[in-house]
């Protein structure tokens, strides 16, 4: 770590962070978990929301991909997804379903602003964000894709989505 200039886990806490949030709607693979900690910890962001039956850590799986960033990165557990949006609406955050629906924006046209802090809802790999969480949300958003499949594993989607965000806003 010293070697590539990184800092510790309890370092990273004391960061200023960027103004996302990352929320697992009933996400069920804890590789993917741990990979979105990852992500989160690479890109800055205040934290992640898992919900229903996402796991949390400590767990040997989520470790296996979060490599430690579930101990730099703040998360906190709820039962609904629906809970965890009405508290990030309740503290200012405008909250966006990564999901292809008939109204959904694309990540393409999506212009963030740095006076806003954004939180985003991944869903279930075989389900997607649950309907319930949609109708919660401000808007939603996909990615656009090319080929035969029509969807990217989850823990990819956040990360091009933060990555995404944050050129737009800091970069």
């Amino acid at each position: 770590m010293d070697e590539l200039n990184r800092i510790s886990a309890d370092d990273h806490k004391k960061t200023p962070k960027n103004p996302i949030v990352i929320v697992l709607d009933n996400v069920r693979s804890l590789n993917n978990i741990g990979s979105v900690f990852r992500s989160c910890d690479a890109l800055g962001a205040e934290g992640i929301m898992l919900c229903g039956i996402s796991a949390t850590p400590p767990h040997p799986d989520i470790y296996k991909t979060a490599l430690g960033a579930e101990e730099s990165v703040f998360w906190k557990y709820y039962k609904t997804t629906e809970e965890a949006i009405a508290e990030l609406k309740n503290n200012g955050y405008i909250v966006f379903a990564i999901e292809q629906t008939t109204n959904s924006t694309s990540l393409i046209d999506f212009t963030p602003t740095k006076t806003n802090k954004y939180a985003f809802i991944f869903g279930n790999e075989i389900k997607g964000v649950s309907q319930e969480a949609i109708n919660s949300c401000h808007g939603a958003i996909e990615i656009p894709q090319f080929g035969s499949k029509h969807s990217f594993n989850v823990s990819v989607t956040a990360a091009i989505v933060m990555w995404d965000t944050l050129q737009k806003i800091i970069i």
